[in-house]
Parts: structure tokens; C-alpha cells; sequence
């Protein structure tokens, strides 16, 4: 593949990687030391240009970095979380330390969220079991949405800063509404099982796991605001539509060898996502919903169209720049490299 671009980060290993949504050369890489088990983490800042990816600031922290999130008010700011509980928001203008520190969780930061919305608020999800509101004004949380399982990821709906989505060890997908009062259910309005066979027949192919497994991984649709992508440790992508929570998945994505660390829908098209797994590869797939229906089986099988094989760690984070073309993918790995390369070569055949 001629059109790559690699940077490496030689003794950290990358755990998320983030396109600014303001620039197209400027990415964010989220690391830590001696793979996120012990040891310190750093933040790189980095500047895509003539001379390739060059850093352009980073900053260290003394536990691992789990995620990270641009900031939606600040194009020079960004958030990560940390393996110490904490989340940090770093200024590129601003040396060494954090202009601000937000800790209340009380084990590992795995995921931060910024809401695209109203801008004003971010969310965090934790090992502790609990996904966190906060305002970036203020050090103490605004809410906490107790999920009772270690919550690897959380996420606001691209449209609707009130619903916000959480995945967690107890193979689940919940889905929590701030409009609603604060009931029994701390503002849950769905827990989606999503291990649990669909009541309806599957497309001709493999059959999905039916044993509950823990979900690293989800995104929502850029296109289509009811629609969730979840990945796991059973291999699987599912997509599901949260108006009919008990509906089971609308489509099924299978041929990862490993668990799907991180997954992400195109900001270009409706139907495209990419996944990364700890089987050391970046999926191309689409998920079917712009296919003729199948009349054996509503539910769509969605097909794999293009793989990318160059790491050679687990694949750790993935994303699509916002700008140009519409196919530029970052991919980080444990292998202590990033990526940035043309999706868009892999549909035309010319990986």
C-alpha cells in the first residue's frame, strides 16, 4: 500500500488514536507504557505535513492513557483517561501540565466522550462500573449513571445530547435518557442482551456466539441516529436499532480470528465501518443496509470488504478523518505504531 503514512512511538504502546475534528493533519494518540499494566502514559499531539507525522507536543502522565477525546469548544484541547481514575484535559499551548484534572472514578478511566451536540458536557465510563457526566467548567462530576459492570466504552448520540450508550463486561447495551427522572433505573431507558439470539431466522453462514461475552466496543451510526455497532470479545460486530431493543441485531459481521477492540462508523457513508482486533487487523465492512433485502432472513449479514494486515501487535484504536476525500483511517496498535492510511484504496482493490 503506497499511500501509508507510519509514525512510531517507540516504549508506548497506543491504546486510542483520534483525528482532530477541526484539522485534517492534526491526531491525537492516547499510550502508555509496558502495555497499560504498569508504568506511566504519554498523550501525543502530532502534525501531519510535507515531512510526514511529526509531534508537535506530548504530555506524560503518571498512569497508563486508556482513551482520549478532542475537545468540541477548544480545537487546541482534548481529554484523556486515565488508568488512575482520573481524566486530564490537556492545552497544546499550555506546557507539561493539565489545565484541568477531573478524578472521581475510582478504578481505571477506559473512555471519554464529548458531546457533539451542546458542546458543553463530556462523559467518562470506568472499570468502577459507573459512566460519568461532567462539565468542563466545573471539577466535580454533574451525574453518575451507575451500570454495576465494568464499562469499557460510553458514548452520546450524534443528535441528542440527553441519550447516551454504554457497553460493559456483562454483555450489554445500555442506553440512558437524562430527560427522564431519576427512577429505580437511574435514567436507563434500554438494556439491550446483545448476545441473545435474534427471534427471527439468520442469513445462510456461521451462527453468531450465544454465550454472554464481554463488549469492548460500540459507535453510533453518523447517518442514522438509532442505530448502535457493538464489538467484543466473541469475534462479532452487531449492529442494532434502538427503537426495538428486543428485536435482536439487524445485522451480523463475523470473520475477526480475536475480540474487536474498537470499532467506528464512517462520517462518509451509512453503511461502512471500520473494526480493529486483537487478531492484529483493520476490517473494511458494510453493513448491508444499502443491500437488496435477503428474503430468507430480515437480518442482514454484513460483508467484510477489505483488510488491512500491517500491524503486527493487537490493534488497539481506529478512526476516519473527518475532511478530504472521505477515506483517510488512523490505526493504532501494540506494536508501538500508528497508521494513517486510504480505505478507499482497499474498496478499489489496490491494498
Amino acid at each position: 500500500m503506497a499511500s501509508m503514512l507510519e509514525f512510531r512511538t517507540p516504549g508506548w504502546n497506543p491504546y486510542a488514536v483520534k483525528y482532530s475534528p477541526y484539522y485534517d493533519s492534526r491526531i491525537a494518540v492516547a499510550s502508555a507504557a509496558n502495555y497499560g499494566i504498569v508504568g506511566n502514559g504519554r498523550l501525543f499531539c502530532l502534525g501531519l505535513g510535507p515531512q510526514g507525522v511529526q509531534i508537535e507536543k506530548a504530555f506524560d502522565t503518571n498512569d497508563a492513557q486508556y482513551d482520549l477525546a478532542w475537545s468540541e469548544i477548544n480545537e487546541n484541547q482534548l481529554l484523556v483517561a486515565c488508568g488512575d481514575g482520573s481524566i486530564k484535559l490537556y492545552d497544546m499551548n499550555v506546557n507539561e501540565f493539565p489545565v484541568a484534572n477531573f478524578h472521581e472514578h475510582k478504578r481505571e478511566t477506559f473512555s471519554v466522550s464529548w458531546s457533539p451536540v451542546t458542546k458543553d458536557t463530556f462523559a467518562s465510563s470506568s472499570w468502577d462500573g459507573t459512566v460519568k457526566i461532567w462539565s468542563p467548567a466545573r471539577r466535580e462530576s454533574i451525574k453518575t449513571l451507575p451500570v454495576g459492570n465494568c464499562t469499557y466504552s460510553t458514548a452520546y448520540c450524534p443528535s441528542n445530547p440527553n441519550i447516551i450508550s454504554a457497553v460493559s463486561s456483562d454483555s450489554h447495551l445500555r442506553i440512558f435518557d437524562l430527560r427522564t427522572p431519576i427512577t429505580a433505573q437511574y435514567h436507563l431507558i434500554s438494556k439491550i442482551p446483545v448476545h441473545v439470539p435474534t427471534p427471527i431466522p439468520l442469513p445462510q453462514g456461521p451462527t453468531p456466539p450465544a454465550v454472554p461475552g464481554e463488549i469492548l466496543t460500540h459507535d453510533w451510526n453518523k447517518y442514522n441516529h438509532t442505530v448502535i455497532a457493538t464489538g467484543g470479545v466473541d469475534r462479532v460486530i452487531r449492529i442494532f436499532d434502538i427503537r426495538n431493543p428486543s428485536a435482536g441485531p439487524a445485522s451480523l459481521m463475523m470473520g475477526h480470528d480475536y475480540a474487536v477492540r474498537r470499532l467506528a462508523w464512517s462520517p462518509h457513508a451509512k453503511d461502512i465501518l471500520i473494526s480493529g482486533s486483537y487478531d492484529m487487523t483493520v476490517r473494511l465492512w458494510t453493513d448491508g443496509s444499502t443491500m437488496p433485502a435477503q428474503q430468507e432472513s430480515p437480518v442482514k449479514a454484513g460483508i467484510q470488504l477489505g483488510i488491512m494486515n500491517r500491524h503486527t501487535e493487537f490493534v488497539t484504536g481506529v478512526d476516519w478523518c473527518l475532511f478530504g476525500v472521505g477515506g483517510w483511517v488512523a490505526s493504532v496498535g501494540w506494536d508501538e505504531r500508528l497508521l494513517l492510511w486510504d480505505a478507499n484504496r482497499i474498496l478499489r482493490g489496490q491494498a
